[in-house]
């Protein structure tokens, strides 16, 4: 509950004491100036308007994002003003649950990617049709722009598909020195294999059980489904597939990623200015074909 105000303990005293604005100012040491004081400031309503129409829209972003995107729109206002009214409007989100406090072994921290391509890493999401279908989401991403390359989603999803998305997305983007991968059926197949080794593309495999040895696509896929896949109602697969594609666009070119200081993944790939590497020759894709029919 908010306190009174010194105004608010004037006005109780005139009303119940039956005494004149002077006589209760004078009580309560208030000076008369500051009960009579009438703001002059501003209105913030078109501003609350249009935060709680940023808050509606994007359900998952706190106040330092919807910052970001008010200052894209020319509100020239600091990121205090917008918690303010992110608070009073009651648009704060719910804390996160507390760490736990355990003592853990952490593994040896890989250089951070600097260059596009240096390092991706692919996992799997799953979920839902409205009906209870289950269907599963490949997810690729480059750890240096943190740019989405890839949201495959199938019912069923082999290692020969997993290779066709990476063909895809490498006559793009180029093809990656390594891929960080978990120890999944897909990922240690022999088509993955025999795509990594044919086109000099290393495997990293995280550790049994220890998913933040690849911490970059686990951070990505909480934010795939915290702000897509537990957002919406898929009727169909092919209703779901535009959905999660409407998504990885607006991730790539309109969301702000706190990790990039606030630029879009594209912003930040464009002002990066690298060039793609050359493309290797094709990979034999027959022959994998072949391979995952054996």
């Amino acid at each position: 509950m908010r306190p009174a105000s010194r105004r608010d303990l004037v006005g109780r005293t005139i009303v119940a004491y039956r005494v004149s604005e002077r006589r209760a100012c004078d009580a309560l040491g208030v000076g008369r100036s500051t009960v009579r004081y009438v703001s002059v400031k501003p209105s913030q309503d078109v501003l609350r308007r249009r935060l709680r129409e940023l808050a509606e829209t994007r359900v998952a972003y706190g106040y330092r994002r919807l910052h970001v995107l008010l200052r894209r729109e020319g509100w020239r206002i600091n990121a205090k003003r917008v918690y303010r009214l992110y608070k009073e409007e009651g648009l704060a989100m719910r804390k996160k649950a507390p760490r736990r406090r355990v003592a853990c072994v952490k593994r040896e921290v890989l250089p951070t990617a600097k260059n596009k391509n240096q390092r991706w890493s692919m996992d799997f999401v799953s979920d839902q049709l409205f009906d209870g279908r289950r269907f599963r989401t490949l997810t690729l991403v480059d750890n240096c722009t943190r740019e989405s390359l890839a949201l495959h989603a199938a019912p069923r999803i082999r290692g020969i598909d997993v290779v066709e998305v990476l063909e895809r997305v490498a006559k793009e983007h180029g093809f990656p020195s390594s891929i960080q991968v978990d120890n999944g059926p897909e990922f240690i197949s022999k088509d993955v294999d025999l795509w990594a080794y044919w086109n000099k593309v290393k495997l990293d495999f995280s550790r049994p059980g220890k998913p933040t040895d690849n911490a970059t696509i686990e951070s990505f896929n909480a934010r795939f489904r915290q702000e897509c896949l537990n957002t919406h109602w898929f009727l169909s697969l092919n209703d779901a597939r535009e959905k999660i594609e409407a998504w990885r666009k607006d991730y790539n070119a309109v969301r702000p990623n706190s990790s990039l200081e606030n630029q879009t993944p594209q912003q930040f790939a464009a002002r990066l200015g690298v060039k793609v590497p050359a493309a290797p020759p094709p990979s034999p894709l027959d022959e994998l074909h072949c391979t995952s029919c054996n």
